[in-house]
Protein backbone atom coordinates (compact mmCIF):
# COMPACT_ATOMS: atom_id res chain seq x y z
CA UNK A 1 0.00 0.00 0.00
CA UNK A 2 1.54 3.29 -1.34
CA UNK A 3 2.34 5.73 2.16
CA UNK A 4 0.49 9.04 2.03
CA UNK A 5 3.33 11.97 2.92
CA UNK A 6 2.21 13.38 6.59
CA UNK A 7 1.81 16.93 4.65
CA UNK A 8 -1.21 15.37 2.55
CA UNK A 9 -3.23 14.18 5.28
CA UNK A 10 -5.93 16.19 5.29
CA UNK A 11 -8.28 17.21 9.04
CA UNK A 12 -11.72 16.04 8.94
CA UNK A 13 -13.05 19.17 9.75
CA UNK A 14 -11.23 19.98 6.69
CA UNK A 15 -13.32 17.79 4.52
CA UNK A 16 -16.19 18.17 6.36
CA UNK A 17 -16.01 21.99 4.58
CA UNK A 18 -15.07 20.85 1.35
CA UNK A 19 -18.36 18.19 1.23
CA UNK A 20 -20.21 21.40 2.34
CA UNK A 21 -19.43 23.68 -0.71
CA UNK A 22 -21.17 20.66 -2.49
CA UNK A 23 -24.09 20.00 -0.64
CA UNK A 24 -26.96 19.69 -2.54
CA UNK A 25 -24.92 20.70 -5.47
CA UNK A 26 -26.48 18.06 -7.87
CA UNK A 27 -29.54 17.47 -6.37
CA UNK A 28 -32.08 15.90 -8.91
CA UNK A 29 -35.58 17.19 -10.21
CA UNK A 30 -33.83 20.36 -11.99
CA UNK A 31 -34.51 18.82 -15.55
CA UNK A 32 -37.45 17.09 -17.04
CA UNK A 33 -35.55 14.76 -19.18
CA UNK A 34 -33.68 13.09 -16.05
CA UNK A 35 -34.02 9.30 -16.18
CA UNK A 36 -35.96 9.85 -19.61
CA UNK A 37 -34.35 7.11 -22.40
CA UNK A 38 -31.05 6.42 -23.06
CA UNK A 39 -28.60 3.82 -20.82
CA UNK A 40 -28.55 5.50 -17.45
CA UNK A 41 -28.41 8.44 -15.62
CA UNK A 42 -27.28 11.84 -15.72
CA UNK A 43 -23.95 12.79 -15.39
CA UNK A 44 -22.74 14.80 -12.77
CA UNK A 45 -19.80 16.37 -13.30
CA UNK A 46 -17.46 18.77 -10.52
CA UNK A 47 -15.36 21.39 -12.98
CA UNK A 48 -12.24 23.52 -11.63
CA UNK A 49 -12.61 26.87 -13.36
CA UNK A 50 -15.83 28.94 -13.16
CA UNK A 51 -17.06 30.37 -16.38
CA UNK A 52 -14.81 33.70 -16.81
CA UNK A 53 -17.22 35.41 -19.59
CA UNK A 54 -20.36 34.14 -19.03
CA UNK A 55 -19.69 30.88 -21.17
CA UNK A 56 -19.30 32.89 -24.47
CA UNK A 57 -17.41 31.07 -26.79
CA UNK A 58 -14.95 33.78 -27.75
CA UNK A 59 -13.27 32.99 -24.22
CA UNK A 60 -11.88 30.07 -23.24
CA UNK A 61 -15.16 29.05 -21.79
CA UNK A 62 -15.45 27.85 -25.37
CA UNK A 63 -13.39 24.52 -23.98
CA UNK A 64 -16.28 24.13 -21.60
CA UNK A 65 -18.84 23.77 -24.07
CA UNK A 66 -16.89 21.30 -26.34
CA UNK A 67 -16.21 19.29 -22.88
CA UNK A 68 -19.98 19.09 -22.39
CA UNK A 69 -20.48 18.09 -25.96
CA UNK A 70 -22.82 21.48 -26.72
CA UNK A 71 -21.12 23.67 -29.37
CA UNK A 72 -19.08 21.99 -32.33
CA UNK A 73 -16.54 23.52 -35.08
CA UNK A 74 -16.75 22.65 -38.39
CA UNK A 75 -13.63 20.49 -37.80
CA UNK A 76 -12.41 17.99 -35.45
CA UNK A 77 -8.93 16.81 -34.45
CA UNK A 78 -7.79 13.39 -34.17
CA UNK A 79 -5.39 11.49 -31.80
CA UNK A 80 -3.00 12.55 -34.05
CA UNK A 81 -3.71 16.38 -34.64
CA UNK A 82 -4.75 15.72 -37.94
CA UNK A 83 -8.09 17.46 -38.98
CA UNK A 84 -11.40 15.43 -39.60
CA UNK A 85 -15.18 16.50 -40.57
CA UNK A 86 -17.38 17.64 -38.19
CA UNK A 87 -19.96 19.94 -38.87
CA UNK A 88 -18.25 20.32 -41.97
CA UNK A 89 -17.79 16.94 -44.07
CA UNK A 90 -14.97 18.22 -46.55
CA UNK A 91 -12.57 20.87 -47.27
CA UNK A 92 -10.31 22.18 -50.37
CA UNK A 93 -7.83 24.24 -50.91
CA UNK A 94 -6.53 26.87 -53.47
CA UNK A 95 -4.05 29.09 -52.61
CA UNK A 96 -5.53 31.52 -49.89
CA UNK A 97 -8.87 30.16 -49.98
CA UNK A 98 -10.31 27.16 -48.37
CA UNK A 99 -14.08 25.89 -49.74
CA UNK A 100 -15.74 23.83 -46.80
CA UNK A 101 -19.15 21.60 -47.40
CA UNK A 102 -21.64 21.64 -44.26
CA UNK A 103 -23.35 18.45 -43.06
CA UNK A 104 -26.79 17.68 -44.71
CA UNK A 105 -29.37 17.71 -42.00
CA UNK A 106 -28.06 19.63 -39.02
CA UNK A 107 -29.96 21.64 -36.22
CA UNK A 108 -29.38 23.98 -33.75
CA UNK A 109 -31.12 23.33 -30.72
CA UNK A 110 -33.52 26.18 -30.89
CA UNK A 111 -34.84 24.23 -34.05
CA UNK A 112 -32.56 26.34 -36.76
CA UNK A 113 -30.73 24.68 -39.12
CA UNK A 114 -27.24 25.07 -39.75
CA UNK A 115 -26.65 27.12 -42.68
CA UNK A 116 -23.14 28.49 -44.93
CA UNK A 117 -24.74 32.10 -43.39
CA UNK A 118 -24.86 30.67 -39.66
CA UNK A 119 -21.54 29.33 -40.18
CA UNK A 120 -20.55 32.13 -41.79
CA UNK A 121 -21.99 34.68 -39.12
CA UNK A 122 -20.16 33.02 -35.95
CA UNK A 123 -16.75 32.68 -37.49
CA UNK A 124 -17.27 36.50 -38.67
CA UNK A 125 -18.15 37.22 -35.23
CA UNK A 126 -14.97 35.83 -33.81
CA UNK A 127 -12.51 37.46 -36.28
CA UNK A 128 -14.37 40.90 -35.05
CA UNK A 129 -14.05 40.18 -31.07
CA UNK A 130 -11.85 42.08 -28.95
CA UNK A 131 -9.62 40.21 -28.38
CA UNK A 132 -9.81 37.89 -30.92
CA UNK A 133 -10.06 34.03 -30.22
CA UNK A 134 -5.66 33.09 -29.87
CA UNK A 135 -6.30 30.43 -32.44
CA UNK A 136 -6.72 34.29 -35.32
CA UNK A 137 -3.69 35.44 -33.14
CA UNK A 138 -1.76 37.30 -36.70
CA UNK A 139 -4.08 35.79 -39.03
CA UNK A 140 -6.55 37.90 -41.56
CA UNK A 141 -9.39 35.55 -41.80
CA UNK A 142 -12.54 36.05 -43.80
CA UNK A 143 -15.18 34.01 -44.48
CA UNK A 144 -18.15 34.15 -46.96
CA UNK A 145 -20.99 31.58 -47.94
CA UNK A 146 -21.50 30.41 -51.26
CA UNK A 147 -24.92 29.18 -51.69
CA UNK A 148 -26.77 27.39 -48.79
CA UNK A 149 -24.13 24.62 -47.74
CA UNK A 150 -20.62 25.63 -48.81
CA UNK A 151 -18.03 28.22 -47.04
CA UNK A 152 -15.14 29.62 -47.90
CA UNK A 153 -12.24 31.16 -45.82
CA UNK A 154 -9.73 33.28 -46.62
CA UNK A 155 -6.80 34.24 -45.81
CA UNK A 156 -4.40 37.11 -46.28
CA UNK A 157 -1.71 35.23 -46.69
CA UNK A 158 -1.53 31.06 -47.32
CA UNK A 159 -2.04 29.47 -44.76
CA UNK A 160 -1.89 25.62 -44.22
CA UNK A 161 -3.32 25.38 -41.01
CA UNK A 162 -6.85 26.65 -41.62
CA UNK A 163 -8.44 23.25 -40.97
CA UNK A 164 -6.81 22.87 -37.78
CA UNK A 165 -7.32 26.30 -36.46
CA UNK A 166 -11.70 25.74 -37.75
CA UNK A 167 -11.17 23.22 -34.72
CA UNK A 168 -10.52 25.67 -31.98
CA UNK A 169 -13.85 25.86 -29.45
CA UNK A 170 -13.46 29.26 -29.65
CA UNK A 171 -14.79 29.02 -33.31
CA UNK A 172 -17.69 27.04 -32.61
CA UNK A 173 -20.70 27.89 -35.03
CA UNK A 174 -23.96 28.88 -32.59
CA UNK A 175 -27.25 29.33 -33.98
CA UNK A 176 -27.94 33.20 -34.91
CA UNK A 177 -29.85 34.00 -31.55
CA UNK A 178 -27.09 33.32 -29.64
CA UNK A 179 -25.35 36.72 -30.72
CA UNK A 180 -27.16 39.90 -29.11
CA UNK A 181 -25.04 42.89 -29.21
CA UNK A 182 -21.60 42.58 -27.75
CA UNK A 183 -22.77 39.57 -26.20
CA UNK A 184 -22.55 35.62 -26.98
CA UNK A 185 -25.41 33.54 -25.18
CA UNK A 186 -24.96 29.52 -26.12
CA UNK A 187 -27.61 28.74 -23.95
CA UNK A 188 -30.09 26.76 -26.65
CA UNK A 189 -27.84 27.81 -29.28
CA UNK A 190 -25.34 24.71 -30.23
CA UNK A 191 -25.64 21.26 -32.28
CA UNK A 192 -23.69 18.90 -29.60
CA UNK A 193 -25.64 16.03 -28.60
CA UNK A 194 -26.77 17.91 -25.44
CA UNK A 195 -28.47 21.07 -25.41
CA UNK A 196 -27.09 23.88 -22.31
CA UNK A 197 -30.60 24.88 -21.14
CA UNK A 198 -29.66 26.56 -18.26
CA UNK A 199 -26.44 28.22 -16.74
CA UNK A 200 -26.53 29.65 -12.78
CA UNK A 201 -23.97 32.29 -12.70
CA UNK A 202 -20.75 30.54 -12.26
CA UNK A 203 -21.99 27.99 -9.82
CA UNK A 204 -23.69 25.56 -12.15
CA UNK A 205 -25.07 24.37 -15.36
CA UNK A 206 -27.68 22.42 -16.74
CA UNK A 207 -27.49 20.52 -19.81
CA UNK A 208 -30.43 17.94 -21.81
CA UNK A 209 -30.20 15.01 -24.44
CA UNK A 210 -30.74 16.64 -27.72
CA UNK A 211 -32.85 14.16 -29.56
CA UNK A 212 -32.83 16.20 -32.58
CA UNK A 213 -29.13 15.65 -32.74
CA UNK A 214 -27.52 14.92 -36.32
CA UNK A 215 -25.57 12.26 -35.02
CA UNK A 216 -25.84 9.08 -32.46
CA UNK A 217 -28.21 10.06 -29.74
CA UNK A 218 -26.66 10.61 -26.20
CA UNK A 219 -26.77 8.07 -23.93
CA UNK A 220 -27.54 10.05 -20.88
CA UNK A 221 -30.34 11.88 -20.62
CA UNK A 222 -28.08 14.85 -19.56
CA UNK A 223 -25.47 16.41 -17.76
CA UNK A 224 -25.22 18.33 -14.42
CA UNK A 225 -22.45 20.65 -13.43
CA UNK A 226 -21.06 22.06 -10.77
CA UNK A 227 -17.88 24.51 -10.51
CA UNK A 228 -15.92 23.71 -7.69
CA UNK A 229 -12.15 25.81 -8.13
CA UNK A 230 -11.29 23.83 -4.43
CA UNK A 231 -9.61 21.06 -5.39
CA UNK A 232 -9.53 19.48 -1.89
CA UNK A 233 -13.89 19.79 -2.39
CA UNK A 234 -13.58 18.34 -6.26
CA UNK A 235 -11.87 15.28 -4.57
CA UNK A 236 -13.89 15.00 -2.03
CA UNK A 237 -17.26 14.79 -4.60
CA UNK A 238 -15.77 12.00 -5.72
CA UNK A 239 -14.72 10.08 -2.37
CA UNK A 240 -18.53 10.78 -1.34
CA UNK A 241 -20.52 10.02 -4.23
CA UNK A 242 -21.67 13.40 -4.94
CA UNK A 243 -19.91 13.95 -8.37
CA UNK A 244 -19.44 10.95 -11.08
CA UNK A 245 -16.69 13.40 -12.78
CA UNK A 246 -14.23 14.69 -11.54
CA UNK A 247 -12.26 17.24 -13.58
CA UNK A 248 -8.36 18.57 -12.72
CA UNK A 249 -7.98 16.38 -9.85
CA UNK A 250 -4.95 18.07 -7.27
CA UNK A 251 -1.94 16.01 -7.03
CA UNK A 252 -2.26 16.75 -3.43
CA UNK A 253 -5.22 14.86 -4.12
CA UNK A 254 -4.55 11.58 -6.02
CA UNK A 255 -2.79 10.41 -3.43
CA UNK A 256 -6.01 10.14 -1.08
CA UNK A 257 -8.22 8.32 -3.75
CA UNK A 258 -9.26 5.28 -4.86
CA UNK A 259 -6.74 4.49 -7.61
CA UNK A 260 -9.50 2.54 -9.99
CA UNK A 261 -11.04 5.60 -10.03
CA UNK A 262 -8.56 7.93 -11.49
CA UNK A 263 -6.77 8.39 -15.00
CA UNK A 264 -3.42 10.07 -15.50
CA UNK A 265 -3.19 11.29 -18.92
CA UNK A 266 0.51 12.40 -20.28
CA UNK A 267 -0.89 16.31 -22.04
CA UNK A 268 0.59 19.04 -23.82
CA UNK A 269 0.16 21.21 -20.71
CA UNK A 270 3.76 23.01 -19.87
CA UNK A 271 4.03 24.48 -15.99
CA UNK A 272 6.45 27.51 -16.98
CA UNK A 273 7.76 31.03 -15.14
CA UNK A 274 7.23 33.92 -17.70
CA UNK A 275 9.67 36.61 -17.00
CA UNK A 276 8.45 40.18 -17.89
CA UNK A 277 11.39 41.43 -20.20
CA UNK A 278 9.70 44.48 -20.66
CA UNK A 279 10.27 46.61 -17.53
CA UNK A 280 11.49 46.09 -13.86
CA UNK A 281 14.23 43.43 -12.93
CA UNK A 282 13.89 40.95 -15.68
CA UNK A 283 14.51 43.39 -18.78
CA UNK A 284 18.10 42.41 -18.08
CA UNK A 285 19.01 39.31 -19.57
CA UNK A 286 22.00 38.34 -17.23
CA UNK A 287 18.95 38.18 -14.86
CA UNK A 288 16.53 36.38 -16.41
CA UNK A 289 19.58 33.85 -16.83
CA UNK A 290 20.39 34.09 -13.60
CA UNK A 291 16.30 32.94 -12.53
CA UNK A 292 17.04 30.23 -14.74
CA UNK A 293 20.08 29.00 -13.30
CA UNK A 294 18.28 28.86 -10.02
CA UNK A 295 15.54 26.76 -11.30
CA UNK A 296 15.20 23.34 -9.65
CA UNK A 297 12.71 21.88 -11.68
CA UNK A 298 13.30 18.28 -10.68
CA UNK A 299 12.97 19.33 -6.93
CA UNK A 300 9.40 20.82 -7.71
CA UNK A 301 8.56 17.74 -10.03
CA UNK A 302 9.67 15.49 -7.11
CA UNK A 303 7.97 17.64 -4.02
CA UNK A 304 4.74 19.59 -5.22
CA UNK A 305 3.83 17.04 -7.73
CA UNK A 306 4.69 13.42 -6.18
CA UNK A 307 6.27 12.35 -9.09
CA UNK A 308 3.56 12.78 -11.26
CA UNK A 309 4.70 14.88 -13.79
CA UNK A 310 7.77 15.18 -16.17
CA UNK A 311 10.87 17.76 -16.19
CA UNK A 312 10.71 19.81 -18.74
CA UNK A 313 13.70 20.48 -21.56
CA UNK A 314 11.78 23.01 -23.71
CA UNK A 315 7.95 24.23 -23.67
CA UNK A 316 7.04 21.35 -26.33
CA UNK A 317 6.80 18.29 -23.76
CA UNK A 318 6.52 14.55 -24.19
CA UNK A 319 2.93 14.83 -25.56
CA UNK A 320 4.77 15.82 -28.76
CA UNK A 321 7.43 13.72 -29.21
CA UNK A 322 8.85 15.01 -32.30
CA UNK A 323 9.89 17.83 -30.44
CA UNK A 324 12.27 15.87 -28.41
CA UNK A 325 14.04 14.38 -31.04
CA UNK A 326 14.40 17.35 -32.94
CA UNK A 327 15.48 19.66 -29.90
CA UNK A 328 19.26 21.50 -30.06
CA UNK A 329 21.01 22.96 -27.34
CA UNK A 330 19.92 26.57 -27.02
CA UNK A 331 22.63 29.57 -26.73
CA UNK A 332 21.80 31.60 -23.41
CA UNK A 333 22.70 35.24 -22.01
CA UNK A 334 25.20 34.44 -18.79
CA UNK A 335 23.59 34.61 -15.53
CA UNK A 336 24.36 38.05 -13.61
CA UNK A 337 24.38 38.75 -10.02
CA UNK A 338 21.06 39.36 -8.58
CA UNK A 339 22.17 41.16 -5.81
CA UNK A 340 19.01 41.61 -3.66
CA UNK A 341 16.84 42.81 -6.73
CA UNK A 342 13.38 42.71 -5.50
CA UNK A 343 11.10 40.91 -8.09
CA UNK A 344 7.09 39.61 -7.45
CA UNK A 345 5.81 36.62 -8.72
CA UNK A 346 2.02 35.83 -9.02
CA UNK A 347 0.37 32.67 -9.64
CA UNK A 348 -3.11 31.93 -9.42
CA UNK A 349 -5.42 29.81 -6.70
CA UNK A 350 -7.61 27.47 -9.17
CA UNK A 351 -4.64 24.82 -10.17
CA UNK A 352 -4.14 23.81 -6.67
CA UNK A 353 -0.48 23.29 -7.40
CA UNK A 354 0.53 26.68 -8.54
CA UNK A 355 0.92 28.14 -5.22
CA UNK A 356 3.20 25.02 -3.80
CA UNK A 357 5.58 25.70 -7.43
CA UNK A 358 5.57 29.35 -6.85
CA UNK A 359 6.78 28.81 -2.84
CA UNK A 360 9.35 26.48 -3.70
CA UNK A 361 10.48 29.35 -6.28
CA UNK A 362 10.40 31.91 -4.12
CA UNK A 363 13.07 30.02 -1.78
CA UNK A 364 15.05 28.95 -4.69
CA UNK A 365 15.15 32.24 -6.15
CA UNK A 366 15.76 33.81 -2.71
CA UNK A 367 19.03 31.11 -2.21
CA UNK A 368 20.17 32.31 -5.45
CA UNK A 369 20.64 36.22 -4.13
CA UNK A 370 17.06 37.67 -5.34
CA UNK A 371 14.33 39.55 -2.88
CA UNK A 372 11.07 37.29 -3.70
CA UNK A 373 7.55 38.33 -3.15
CA UNK A 374 4.33 36.20 -3.72
CA UNK A 375 0.78 37.85 -4.91
CA UNK A 376 -1.22 34.59 -5.28
CA UNK A 377 -5.38 35.51 -6.53
CA UNK A 378 -8.10 33.38 -8.08
CA UNK A 379 -7.53 33.92 -11.80
CA UNK A 380 -10.36 35.56 -12.63
CA UNK A 381 -8.82 38.77 -10.66
CA UNK A 382 -5.47 38.26 -11.79
CA UNK A 383 -5.37 37.83 -15.38
CA UNK A 384 -5.24 40.88 -16.31
CA UNK A 385 -2.63 42.39 -14.44
CA UNK A 386 -0.74 39.53 -15.74
CA UNK A 387 -1.06 40.64 -19.36
CA UNK A 388 -0.66 44.29 -18.40
CA UNK A 389 3.13 43.39 -17.03
CA UNK A 390 1.88 44.12 -13.49
CA UNK A 391 4.60 41.19 -11.77
CA UNK A 392 8.17 40.52 -12.44
CA UNK A 393 7.53 36.93 -13.32
CA UNK A 394 4.21 34.64 -13.42
CA UNK A 395 3.86 30.76 -12.88
CA UNK A 396 1.20 29.87 -15.64
CA UNK A 397 0.57 26.03 -16.14
CA UNK A 398 -0.27 26.27 -20.13
CA UNK A 399 -1.67 24.15 -22.64
CA UNK A 400 0.43 23.77 -25.44
CA UNK A 401 -1.84 22.53 -28.47
CA UNK A 402 -4.92 23.46 -27.00
CA UNK A 403 -6.59 26.02 -30.03
CA UNK A 404 -5.01 24.13 -33.11
CA UNK A 405 -3.48 20.99 -32.31
CA UNK A 406 -0.54 22.66 -33.38
CA UNK A 407 1.93 24.67 -31.06
CA UNK A 408 2.67 27.41 -33.64
CA UNK A 409 0.03 29.16 -32.08
CA UNK A 410 0.44 29.20 -28.74
CA UNK A 411 4.19 30.05 -29.46
CA UNK A 412 2.72 33.07 -31.26
CA UNK A 413 0.15 33.68 -28.89
CA UNK A 414 2.78 33.90 -25.85
CA UNK A 415 5.77 35.18 -27.86
CA UNK A 416 5.16 37.24 -30.33
CA UNK A 417 5.26 40.60 -30.23
CA UNK A 418 1.61 41.09 -31.08
CA UNK A 419 0.70 37.76 -29.23
CA UNK A 420 -2.36 38.07 -27.57
CA UNK A 421 -1.20 36.57 -24.00
CA UNK A 422 1.98 37.78 -24.07
CA UNK A 423 2.61 37.92 -20.24
CA UNK A 424 6.37 38.03 -20.72
CA UNK A 425 5.79 41.30 -22.59
CA UNK A 426 8.70 39.84 -25.62
CA UNK A 427 9.13 41.99 -28.13
CA UNK A 428 12.22 40.59 -30.11
CA UNK A 429 12.70 40.62 -33.82
CA UNK A 430 14.49 37.19 -34.12
CA UNK A 431 11.46 35.58 -32.24
CA UNK A 432 8.86 37.15 -34.13
CA UNK A 433 10.80 36.30 -37.12
CA UNK A 434 10.98 32.54 -36.31
CA UNK A 435 7.52 32.43 -35.14
CA UNK A 436 6.58 34.06 -38.34
CA UNK A 437 8.41 31.16 -40.64
CA UNK A 438 6.46 28.10 -38.07
CA UNK A 439 3.23 29.54 -38.69
CA UNK A 440 3.75 29.72 -42.76
CA UNK A 441 6.01 26.29 -43.24
CA UNK A 442 3.24 23.38 -44.61
CA UNK A 443 2.40 20.21 -42.09
CA UNK A 444 4.62 17.74 -41.53
CA UNK A 445 8.57 17.35 -41.60
CA UNK A 446 9.00 20.92 -42.30
CA UNK A 447 6.77 22.47 -40.19
CA UNK A 448 7.90 20.52 -36.68
CA UNK A 449 11.35 21.57 -37.80
CA UNK A 450 10.33 25.34 -38.16
CA UNK A 451 8.18 25.24 -34.96
CA UNK A 452 11.60 23.77 -32.82
CA UNK A 453 13.92 26.78 -34.41
CA UNK A 454 10.96 29.33 -32.79
CA UNK A 455 10.95 27.68 -29.50
CA UNK A 456 15.02 27.81 -29.53
CA UNK A 457 14.53 31.34 -30.31
CA UNK A 458 11.97 31.98 -27.30
CA UNK A 459 14.49 29.89 -25.27
CA UNK A 460 17.23 32.03 -26.16
CA UNK A 461 15.98 35.28 -24.92
CA UNK A 462 15.15 33.66 -21.38
CA UNK A 463 11.61 35.30 -21.54
CA UNK A 464 10.00 32.27 -20.25
CA UNK A 465 11.81 28.85 -18.15
CA UNK A 466 9.40 25.52 -18.67
CA UNK A 467 9.71 23.43 -15.70
CA UNK A 468 7.52 20.62 -15.86
CA UNK A 469 4.87 18.93 -18.14
CA UNK A 470 1.86 17.72 -16.54
CA UNK A 471 0.09 14.82 -16.27
CA UNK A 472 -4.18 15.38 -16.66
CA UNK A 473 -5.91 13.47 -13.35
CA UNK A 474 -9.58 12.88 -13.79
CA UNK A 475 -11.79 11.08 -11.35
CA UNK A 476 -14.24 8.90 -12.45
CA UNK A 477 -16.60 7.28 -10.09
CA UNK A 478 -17.73 3.72 -10.23
CA UNK A 479 -20.72 3.06 -12.73
CA UNK A 480 -19.17 5.73 -14.73
CA UNK A 481 -18.48 4.22 -18.42
CA UNK A 482 -17.38 5.96 -21.69
CA UNK A 483 -15.67 9.26 -19.86
CA UNK A 484 -13.37 10.89 -22.34
CA UNK A 485 -9.73 11.36 -20.90
CA UNK A 486 -8.24 14.11 -23.87
CA UNK A 487 -5.07 15.46 -23.17
CA UNK A 488 -6.06 18.65 -25.04
CA UNK A 489 -8.92 18.75 -22.54
CA UNK A 490 -11.73 19.25 -25.75
CA UNK A 491 -13.67 16.17 -24.61
CA UNK A 492 -15.23 15.19 -21.33
CA UNK A 493 -18.57 13.89 -21.51
CA UNK A 494 -19.40 12.55 -25.21
CA UNK A 495 -22.44 10.64 -26.71
CA UNK A 496 -21.26 7.39 -25.54
CA UNK A 497 -20.67 8.63 -21.83
CA UNK A 498 -23.24 7.26 -19.01
CA UNK A 499 -23.88 6.29 -15.39
CA UNK A 500 -24.94 3.23 -14.49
Amino acid sequence: MRRVPARRLIPATALTAACALLTGCFSGGESAADGAGGDGKRVRIAMMQPPRSGLSPLSDDAFKLSRWSTAQTLVKLDADGDAQPALATEWAQSGRTWTFTLRDGVTFHDGTKLTAQTAVNSLTKATQASPKPRILDGVDLTAKAEGSGTVTITTATEDPLVPQRLSSPQLSILAAKAYKGKTVDPVGAGTGPFELTKVNGTSSAILDRYDGYWGRKAKAPGIDVKFVPDGTARAAALRSGEADIVEAVPVSQAALLDEKLITEVPMPRTNTLYLNTGNGAFKDASLRAAAREAIDAESIVKGVYEGRADVAQGLLGPALPWAGELRKPVQRARAGDPNGKSITIGTFTDRAELPEVAAALQQQLQKAGFKVKLDVREYANIESDALAGAFDAFVLSRATVLDSGDPAAYLYSDFASDGSFNISQLANDGVDKALRKAGETRTGEPRRQAIIEAEAAVLGTDAAVPMLHERVIQGDAEGVTGAAHDPRERELVTADTYVK
